[in-house]
C-alpha cells in the first residue's frame, strides 16, 4: 500500500465507524467489505440507503484516490450516482468493487458494484467523478502535525 493510502486510513473516521474495509488490489481497483449489523438498518430487516450511498462513495473515492496518490494527489467527490437494484437485508456481507474509467490530470471517473455476497446478488451500482489535487492544499499535514516535504520524500 502506497503512503498515501496509509495516510488515508489514519485520518479516515467515517470508514472505521461503519466498520468499512478495504484493499487496494493494484491501483485503479479496490475491493470494500462491510458486514452489516443492526446499527446499519433502517427497519428490523433492511438496510438504510445512506449506508450503502457512504460506502458507494467510499469505494468510488479510494478507487481514484489509488491512482491519484501515486502523483502525490488526494481526490475530493465532484458527483456520483447511485442505482440500488436489491434489498441490503440484516445480516448480509456485502462486497464492493471499483475501477477506474476513465483518469485524467484533475478528473478520475470510477465506477463501483456492491454485492450481498452472501445472497450472491447485485445490491447496487454506481458511477462518480473526482477532483484530484495536491496533497498540500489539503491541510491533512497540519492537523498531523507533519512536514510536508519530509513525507513526500521518503521512501514508500
Amino acid at each position: 500500500m502506497n503512503k498515501i493510502l496509509e495516510l488515508y486510513n489514519r485520518v479516515n473516521q467515517f470508514g472505521a465507524a461503519q466498520d468499512m474495509n478495504y484493499s487496494c488490489i493494484k491501483p485503479g481497483k479496490i475491493r470494500y467489505t462491510l458486514q452489516i449489523n443492526d446499527k446499519h438498518l433502517a427497519t428490523p430487516t433492511a438496510v438504510h440507503g445512506g449506508v450503502l450511498a457512504g460506502m458507494m462513495d467510499a469505494l468510488l473515492g479510494v478507487t481514484a484516490l489509488s491512482v491519484s496518490s501515486l502523483n502525490n494527489k488526494l481526490v475530493s467527490t465532484v458527483e456520483f450516482k447511485i442505482h440500488y437494484f436489491n434489498p441490503c437485508l440484516a445480516g448480509d456481507f456485502i462486497v464492493g468493487e471499483g475501477i477506474i474509467e476513465q483518469s485524467g490530470n484533475r478528473i478520475i471517473v470510477a465506477s463501483g458494484i456492491l454485492k450481498a455476497e452472501n445472497r450472491n446478488c447485485i445490491v447496487a451500482k454506481g458511477i462518480g467523478t473526482f477532483n484530484a489535487y495536491p496533497i498540500e492544499k489539503s491541510g491533512i499535514f497540519e492537523a498531523l502535525n507533519m512536514d510536508a516535504n519530509d513525507f513526500l520524500n521518503s521512501e514508500q
